[in-house]
């Protein structure tokens, strides 16, 4: 084999190596330089403009988008999930006290129901009622709990949940600073051809625009409605089901209705007629279409994946990665079709 052969292999090897430890060195703070390159993203824009109202002083610029930053997203974000672990150990706690029986609920929901769906469900071979109450209160109880103690884990991971905030703050003023020469810079060292890299670079920023500022914002309005409505209807944990109902807004297909629909039905079947009119009106004519109307101004057509697309990659990337795979799965997805999309019209050119 040639020497220059050799050195040229022996130093693409070295360069994998070498950034595949450095990728392994950041990968406990991945989730804090992921959210910090998605707020550059979004608030490109603002300091954009901010840059230019100030004459080209990048410093001042990048510090004023950070505080901006902080004062949409990251307080409000804080003060929101503070609210949830306390909300969520309040339930814990009364579950676990039995000051809310789950067992005499859906006790009162059979005593409701015709003797035609106790027949139906042993049709089914669903079992009878009382088993399905005793498997829907174990997983309840289960559920819970997990929530109280991811909650618990929160609380106890004070110190690392501000280490990761202070790198990601810290990033993002220099992604604010000195973005667009790393994007130079990536597209010079990039191997790809120039077309490809813009391409891919440019799939990436719009598909991560569309999955935070249009699902999130959706998902966010969805369950807010959702949780002033459970409010105002005297339903206890309002602010837990209005985040439940705003993370499942994010699946395609599935949405807030899991929460706000048995809900409902179980005030019609209580003979509590009023409230469950109210959250069915609510629920239909409003939070189920708060997606129809928003959607097409806040992601746009062009930057949308099919439903089913959407809904494999984010139960996906939720399940391997966490919390931050609704942003990783759409975003694989995009970046896998806009690749095979490249490939396939480069075959056809050939």
């Amino acid at each position: 084999m040639p020497k220059a052969t050799i050195q040229g292999l022996s130093f693409v090897v070295l360069v994998v190596a070498v950034t595949t430890a450095f990728l392994w060195l950041l990968l406990p703070y991945y989730g804090a330089i992921l959210w910090a390159v998605i707020l550059a993203i979004l608030f490109d824009p603002l300091h954009r403009n901010l840059e230019a109202r100030l004459g080209g002083h990048r410093n001042l610029a990048a510090a004023l988008s950070v505080l901006a930053c902080i004062c949409i997203v990251v307080i409000p974000g804080a003060a929101i999930l503070a609210s949830l672990a306390q909300e969520a150990a309040s339930l814990y706690n009364r579950i676990n006290t039995r000051e809310f029986d789950l067992a005499t609920l859906l006790g009162q929901i059979q005593g409701a129901l015709p003797p035609f769906v106790e027949k139906a469900l042993a049709t089914l071979n669903l079992g009878d009622f009382v088993e399905i109450r005793t498997r829907l209160t174990s997983f309840l109880m289960q559920a819970s709990q997990e929530v109280a103690t991811r909650a618990l884990s929160i609380g106890q991971n004070t110190a690392q949940f501000f280490v990761s905030l202070g790198v990601m703050l810290y990033l993002l003023f220099f992604l604010f600073r000195d973005g667009r020469l790393l994007a130079s810079l990536i597209r010079k060292a990039s191997p790809l051809s120039g077309r490809h890299t813009d391409h891919i670079l440019g799939k990436f920023s719009s598909v991560v625009a569309a999955t935070v500022k249009g699902n999130i914002i959706i998902a966010a309005i969805q369950g807010g409605i959702g949780g002033i409505a459970f409010w105002m209807l005297g339903i206890q944990a309002a602010l837990l089901w209005g985040v439940l109902m705003a993370f499942l807004s994010l699946l395609p297909a599935i949405g807030a209705a899991l929460v706000w629909v048995p809900v409902a039905v179980y005030f019609l079947l209580a003979a509590d007629y009023f409230r469950g009119f109210v959250l069915f009106a609510v629920g239909v004519l409003v939070i189920s279409t708060v997606d129809n109307l928003l959607r097409p101004p806040l992601v746009g057509r062009g930057t949308r994946l099919p439903d089913y697309v959407v809904l494999i990659s984010t139960v996906g990337g939720l399940s391997v990665i966490g919390m931050n795979g609704f942003v990783i799965g759409p975003l694989i997805a995009a970046l896998f079709i806009a690749i095979w999309s490249l490939f396939s019209e480069e075959q056809l050119h050939s």
